[in-house]
């Protein structure tokens, strides 16, 4: 508890460690730049060394949009200055890949860190998933290779006696992936699980996570998982910033409602804004947040240029705002509660 509460404390500075000076983009020095533009403001990816913008495009709602709208995404994300993009073996499933293959690394290969992950349970599909990425998204390396969606303690144990592990070191070893890392959105215990069995032997340098202003109160990943990542100085990729979009009174996937409340996170109890500054407050190095139509990440877009400072008595007032709605668990429906 002692150590949870100093790690509370110190948010603020560790967050400002891993941000870059915004002040050199008014300088024009070129490192925040491209030939395609303004970069967005950049964080440090943990002990990779590199550096991402803080704002990633998610590649689930670029699998199940409709074509003109994820090429729509694609391109006013990059406008917009995000050079990270997320995508999944499973979403679509393939499709995201796809459409990231057609639209974005053609182009935009040598400026883009691109990321994808795979849920396969053994070694022979992992390795599979992986030749069949590089395939779809037409490139012969990644940036990042997850396992992804680790559920529980016997989850990650299996995929390690099945290899699945010793698949990723390997193609990091063989130069077709240039870093690894792990994902899940069940249970916190999954992810102190990978870092247990792999505390001898690190092999993982990312970890992605749930993390947003309900997580908070209930089988929370900020307050256990968090600080074990950052001790281990992995690079934390937030996603579900929005609940999968449960955040809102209604969630559809092409014109079919999903889910409808009376009582949405936003913006009957906080806005977008800050629910995204709550985010960006942490020392997460990338919000992953998917948009199925443009104008919805252009405005993430445009609240990442505006990002200030967001001090922990602001944290816990938000925090206190979506309690109740934390412990109904309808909101965070992905958790096995």
């Amino acid at each position: 508890m002692e150590k949870r509460r100093e790690f509370l404390k110190k948010i603020s500075s560790l967050t400002a460690a891993i941000m870059l000076p915004v002040h050199q983009f008014a300088l024009g020095h070129t490192g925040n730049s491209d030939k395609w533009g303004k970069v967005l403001p950049l964080r440090k990816l943990g002990k990779t060394g590199r550096e991402v913008t803080m704002l990633g495009v998610g590649g689930y709602h670029i699998g199940w949009t409709t074509e003109k709208d994820a090429q729509a995404v694609i391109e006013t994300s990059l406008e917009g200055g995000i050079r990270f993009f997320d995508t999944a073996e499973s979403y679509g499933p393939h499709t995201s890949e796809a459409r990231y293959g057609k639209y974005l690394t053609p182009n935009y290969r040598k400026e883009i860190f691109l990321m994808t992950k795979s849920t396969a349970r053994d070694a022979n599909t992992m390795q599979e998933h992986l030749d069949a990425s590089l395939e779809r998204m037409k490139t012969d390396y990644l940036d990042l290779w997850q396992v992804h969606s680790v559920m529980d303690a016997n989850d990650v144990d299996s995929r390690i006696a099945e290899g699945v592990f010793e698949v990723v070191t390997k193609a990091k070893e063989e130069g077709k992936v240039k870093h690894i890392g792990f994902t899940g959105h069940n249970h916190p215990a999954a992810h102190l699980r990978v870092l247990e069995r792999t505390s001898e032997k690190p092999i993982f340098e990312t970890i992605q996570m749930p993390i947003n202003v309900v997580d908070a109160n209930h089988q929370h990943f900020i307050n256990t998982v968090l600080p074990e990542a950052i001790d281990s100085n992995l690079g934390i990729l937030a996603m579900k910033t929005l609940a999968d979009g449960r955040f809102f009174a209604q969630k559809s996937n092409l014109k079919k409602i999903q889910w409808e409340t009376d009582n949405p996170v936003i913006p009957n109890r906080v806005s977008l804004k800050e629910a995204l500054y709550f985010v960006w407050s942490l020392p997460v190095s990338v919000l992953i947040s998917g948009a199925e139509k443009a104008d919805f990440i252009q405005e993430k877009i445009q609240l990442a240029w505006d990002f200030g400072s967001f001090d922990q008595q602001k944290r816990e007032s938000l925090i206190a705002k979506v309690a109740d709605l934390a412990l109904e668990g309808k909101v965070e429906y992905y958790k096995n509660i």
